[in-house]
């Protein structure tokens, strides 16, 4: 099973390669420039220091996975390869996982390579001389929600892909589900009175951080949980070829 998961993962990436070289790379050295440069050489040491920048850290997988997501079936529906993929001997987990993980290595892989760079940029440009590293447990939060971001966007992608006929339909519902999941909080904080506003935010600043990453973490676990399970039910090789 792992090494035909593995077969299913490698196609992906080259695939994901394939597109990424067409839409250009100065797009993804343009994102870790800002993530692992601009950004850390402005805020400094609180970068790998302070729990706010798991903000950062959430939405950049889950923002990277999407943008590839879309193709792991709606993509091969379009280019009509769908048939003989599901024709193939591969177990329909293994061709199921392999999308799934593929795209979840793209977007996770370069949340990971701007941790690092930015951690070389405080390290050249804020380093009392000694070296700085990230604290452990912002190290696991971080590393933690970036995968489990990165998670969930690829379940609900490669569950969305598995119902729309075209990438564009696909990438136009994951976009849509993104702008509700970080806008309509801020708005609706926004909506609400002065005093509730007051109130909810001296709340937050007494929450317990880590106490809220493990939620938020278990929180994570959960939804992923189920979108990948709600993606492994909807696959089903004889549904899926007279669609």
């Amino acid at each position: 099973m792992l090494t035909d998961i593995w077969t299913v993962m490698r196609k992906e990436l080259k695939e994901i390669s394939n597109i990424r070289e067409r839409i250009g790379l100065i797009s993804i050295l343009f994102l870790i420039a800002s993530f692992g440069i601009l950004l850390p050489w402005q805020m400094g040491r609180s970068w790998i220091e302070s729990p706010i920048t798991l903000i950062y850290w959430a939405w950049l997988p889950l923002f990277l996975v999407i943008t590839v997501v879309a193709d792991s079936f709606a993509g091969e529906r379009e280019r009509h390869t769908l048939e003989t993929l599901l024709a193939s001997r591969l177990p329909d987990q293994a061709i199921l996982f392999g999308k799934l993980l593929a795209a979840l290595t793209y977007g996770v892989g370069l949340t990971w390579i701007s941790l690092l760079v930015g951690l070389i940029t405080i390290n050249l440009g804020h380093s009392p001389g000694s070296l700085i590293f990230y604290p452990p447990d912002v190290a696991f939060a971080v590393l933690s929600i970036s995968l489990l971001s990165g998670g969930l966007a690829a379940g609900a992608g490669v569950l969305v892909s598995l119902r729309v006929k075209t990438v564009q339909q696909a990438t136009q519902l994951l976009s849509i589900a993104v702008m509700v999941l970080i806008f309509l909080p801020t708005f609706g904080l926004q909506m609400l009175p002065a005093a509730w506003q007051e109130r909810l935010l001296k709340s937050v600043a007494n929450w317990d951080v880590t106490q809220t990453v493990l939620t938020v973490i278990v929180i994570l676990i959960i939804i992923d949980s189920i979108l990948i399970g709600a993606a492994m039910r909807r696959f089903q090789r004889t549904r899926l070829i007279s669609e």
